[in-house]
């Protein structure tokens, strides 16, 4: 596990010709602004052929990638995620969607389906099941997708499982790259910002507009941070209102004065 991690923590170096073979091919690149391919066909968690452009066009849609028979890391990447998005005030259905794809081309619609069963369940709020799907496919389908995104990964053939990274990706309702947030646990707040981004200030409250204002997205951590300049704009416009106000009001009150007074100012 903690092997896992550390290929997570540097994000930006190239592949590591140093690491143990297994991680060797282990990464998650950044492909912002990059075109999903919508034409890819899926089986959904009912085993029904789908495309990816149909749950595409309205909303953004949260990407992640794990393989079903997984016991490591992807529990713990679909705990992580659920426990973000119930801290959301944004629901599963009505302002985004979530895919979970499997990047192993043997598992089943049945296994899709047992998965996206127990994390509804746990995510429980209603409409979520028109707007989470877990899908399986062809590995042209699979490898097609993770190369669009950046996602790499690695068959160990003695152990029988996977070794790859953990991370979700914030596609726009086009299908385009837009976020990349890494790891197993996910800053509510970040998500949110991310997705009123992807979604063109068409979700969100003007405080969350006031927020993107200020926080500014690195690509290097997948984090939002304060973008003090922004901060210092904000402040310097806040003053200056302040300053008129006051300055209004001193002379509305003056006028008073002097109209009670019979004087003119």
């Amino acid at each position: 596990m903690l092997a896992f991690v550390l290929v997570l923590a540097d994000i930006t170096r190239a592949h590591d010709n140093t690491r143990p073979a297994a991680l060797r091919e282990v990464a998650f690149d950044q492909k912002l602004a990059e075109q999903v391919p919508l034409d890819l066909s899926f089986r959904d968690e009912r085993g029904n052929e789908v495309r990816l452009s149909d749950y595409f066009g309205r909303k953004p849609v949260i990407l992640n990638f794990v393989y079903y028979k997984c016991r490591d890391l992807c529990p713990l990447l679909l705990d992580g995620l659920v426990r973000s998005l119930r801290a959301l005030s944004f629901d599963i259905g009505n302002q985004f969607a979530v895919l979970t794809v499997s990047f192993d081309p043997h598992n089943s619609a049945a296994l899709a389906d047992a998965k996206n069963k127990e994390f509804l369940a746990r995510y429980a709020r209603p409409g979520a099941a028109d707007g989470w799907h877990f899908l399986t496919g062809t590995e042209d389908s699979i490898q097609k997708l993770t190369s669009a995104v950046g996602f790499h990964y690695n068959y160990d053939a003695q152990t029988g499982e996977f070794a790859h990274a953990t991370g979700i990706v914030l596609l726009t309702p086009a299908g385009k790259v837009s976020r990349y947030y890494y790891g197993i646990d996910f800053s509510p707040r970040d998500l949110r910002l991310g997705l009123i981004e992807a979604a063109e200030a068409r979700i969100g409250t003007p405080i969350d507009q006031l927020l993107l204002f200020c926080f500014h997205y690195d690509p290097v951590t997948g984090k939002y941070g304060l973008l003090i300049t922004n901060v210092i704009r904000l402040a310097g416009g806040l003053t200056v209102l302040l300053v008129a106000g006051f300055v209004i009001a001193m002379l509305r009150r003056e006028r008073s004065h002097a109209a009670a007074s019979g004087r003119t100012v």
